[in-house]
């Protein structure tokens, strides 16, 4: 292999999915400037906004997204554009 070319700052990190609160650790490079104590060890703390235990494809689960209310925001939004329909005779 040629030297060099690897990270050098290839370490165990916590990843910490936010939404659930679930911690898990693997080796990675990413940069972290909090750190979390896990079975009295103190790791570089990355986190997450989704993991694999809260993605919808990996639970099965599927959240409701509310998109009403996006659709009349449009809809107000662009009503001064709509062509005036002309009088059925």
């Amino acid at each position: 292999m040629r030297k060099g070319i690897h990270p050098e700052n290839y370490r165990l990190v916590a990843f910490k999915d936010m939404s659930n609160d679930d911690v898990f650790i693997t080796k990675s490079t990413a940069e972290a400037k909090e750190t979390i104590t896990v079975d009295g060890v103190e790791y570089p703390l990355v986190k997450l906004e989704i993991s694999r235990t809260s993605h919808p494809y990996y639970t099965g689960k599927t959240k409701l997204v509310d998109t009403a209310g996006r659709i009349d925001k449009f809809k107000n939004k662009y009503k001064k554009f709509k062509k005036e329909e002309k009088e059925a005779e």
